[in-house]
């Protein structure tokens, strides 16, 4: 059965004795010094150090009778805590095993935090701010569902010409080796190639690799620079994913991509280096298109 504590009496007792050891441990240091530096020969006569010694004393005296107040307050428990099959860890005799205690107190306080954090972090999750939907719903309405990723090849075909046309130095073809999904395989001029795997008009997945290497989508390219640059797209093409107008998603993930036709050629906007941990610039900013190191863009 569990016993009732009364928490207030209880966090004022020990508000209590922190007073009571805190002023006891001022009133030692007041002692051991002894008055040093007085004027008088008899410096345990000194009339500061006298009013100090006293001042602490009923200081002392006032703690200790809130400390009894306070504990006079509490009611003895009925009868010994229940500390379940935790209280056989005291028969343990090896030696090895008799700090199960100690680590099994760490794991009732990280329980303890983890929900904690989980209740803080409830209300904040419920403002449902990590939708990457662009879509306003109310709640009388039936929300519509996306259907960019269910769309006919033609309508796939028309948007990447479209975005073929914009940029003249980056030549793409389109394949179909999975059923109807494009896979879009790209060549920005003599800096790197790349596929694009599309599901509908929604970007599935990014693969930059160097142009004398095997494209395919699962293989990382060999190249540290590729493989960060891959690592950036993907991040991109979360950041402009949108459902309601997939086709301006597209144009806009494009553009971006199109940028790294400078990738070894414009020093970062940061460091104003061309290189730094034998690194060019790969990251894009999203809105002005200018590189940044990895180290310099936050």
């Amino acid at each position: 059965m569990a016993v009732s504590i009364p928490t207030d009496s209880l966090y004022s007792a020990l508000n209590s004795v922190k007073k009571l050891r805190t002023f006891m441990g001022d009133l030692f240091k007041v002692l051991s010094s002894g008055g040093v530096g007085c004027e008088k020969a008899d410096k345990f006569l000194d009339s500061k150090f006298v009013e100090d010694v006293q001042d602490y004393i009923n200081k002392i005296n006032q703690a200790f009778r809130d400390l009894e107040q306070s504990t006079n307050n509490l009611s003895a428990p009925a009868g010994p805590f229940s500390l379940g099959n935790s209280a056989l860890l005291s028969q343990e005799s090896v030696p090895n095993k008799q700090a199960l205690y100690k680590q099994l107190v760490k794991s009732f306080k990280w329980n303890d935090k983890v929900h904690e954090y989980s209740a803080m972090s409830l209300p904040l999750l419920s403002f449902n701010l990590l939708k990457r939907s662009h879509a306003n719903s109310s709640p009388k309405r039936r929300r519509i569902q996306p259907n960019c990723h269910n769309v006919p090849p033609q309508v796939v075909d028309s948007a990447i010409a479209f975005v073929d046309r914009l940029f003249p130095n980056m030549t793409m073809s389109v394949t179909r080796p999975y059923t109807s999904n494009a896979v879009l395989q790209i060549t920005l001029g003599r800096v790197f190639q790349g596929l694009i795997s599309f599901k509908g008009l929604m970007i599935e997945w990014v693969m930059i690799k160097g142009l004398g290497e095997q494209l395919d989508l699962w293989t990382e390219s060999r190249y540290k620079v590729f493989q960060k640059v891959t690592e950036n797209t993907h991040a991109a093409m979360l950041h402009f994913y949108s459902p309601t107008i997939p086709d301006y998603a597209i144009r806009s993930f494009m553009t971006w991509l199109h940028s790294y036709q400078s990738l070894f050629s414009d020093p970062c906007k940061s460091c104003h280096n061309h290189l730094h941990n034998n690194m060019p610039p790969t990251w894009r900013d999203y809105r002005s298109l200018e590189p940044y190191h990895e180290e310099c863009k936050h």
